[in-house]
């Protein structure tokens, strides 16, 4: 039988408690983000997303700045209003956080999963790309 010494059960401790730091700093920053984005609060957003983030919108086709996504707000504004959106972190590794997120507006409602690259506590890169046309499965 193999006893793991106090060096190893310590460095095991102190590697559990970084790990778990660092997946509740993801989860207030992914918390932070669709809170932000279902209240349109274009200061939140523009305080997740660092100056080079980079907004991709797979289906779309579309990558977006920093500045672009901001400015696309007023559009989305009058899309989300009524609406909300259900979030569940499904993988956070390495600084990249994997969601699947149901948008549920009055008029329809879409799954999708949207992956976000961090660093410092910031968005760095996010992708998002649709799941199904409905949340049933979420």
């Amino acid at each position: 039988m193999m006893l793991i010494g106090p060096m190893r059960t310590g460095l095991l401790a102190a590697a559990l408690l970084f790990w778990s730091v660092a997946a509740n700093a993801d989860e207030a920053v992914i918390e932070r983000w669709y809170t932000a984005l279902l209240n349109t609060d274009r200061a939140a957003l523009s305080e997740l997303l660092t100056d080079e983030a980079r907004i991709s919108l797979t289906d779309l086709g579309v990558v977006q700045t920093k500045q672009e996504f901001i400015a696309s707000m007023d559009e989305w504004e009058s899309a989300v209003a009524g609406g909300q959106i259900r979030h569940r972190i499904a993988k956070s590794e390495g600084g990249v956080v994997t969601v699947i997120a149901c948008y549920d507006f009055p008029a329809n409602d879409m799954l999708m999963q949207e992956t976000f690259a961090l660093t410092d506590n910031r968005i760095t890169a996010t992708s998002q790309a649709a799941m199904a046309e409905t949340c049933d499965a979420y």
